[in-house]
């Protein structure tokens, strides 16, 4: 799947939250809220930014997998493979991630 596609099931996905904008970043498509990073699109996956206090909790989740970009560990990101995130609900992992950037100051 492309990074296009991908990021179009996303901005469905977030169309009805407030505060939205994207931007190309990491080789893919970012969503920022309120100017936080929230979830972007890589490798035919999703990336969702849970922080560190809800990443063990998010990797229980079916299809995540810690996000390990240039060889290290990015803490309190994760990826999450397509299918399982569309099978679970796009709404459920943002509202997940929600939990963490939505405690965030607005940038």
């Amino acid at each position: 799947m492309s990074h296009e596609h991908t990021g179009d099931l996303l901005r469905e996905a977030l169309k009805n939250y407030s505060g939205i904008t994207e931007k190309k970043m990491f080789g893919g498509i970012c969503f920022m809220m309120n100017g936080n990073m929230l979830c972007g699109t890589g490798d035919g996956r999703f990336m969702f930014r849970v922080g560190k206090d809800l990443e063990a909790e998010a990797l229980k989740r079916p299809g995540a997998a810690p996000m390990d970009f240039t060889g290290r560990k990015m803490g309190g990101l994760i990826w999450v493979d397509q299918e399982a995130a569309v099978e679970t609900g796009l709404d459920d992992w943002i509202e997940f991630t929600k939990l963490f950037v939505g405690s965030l100051p607005a940038k």
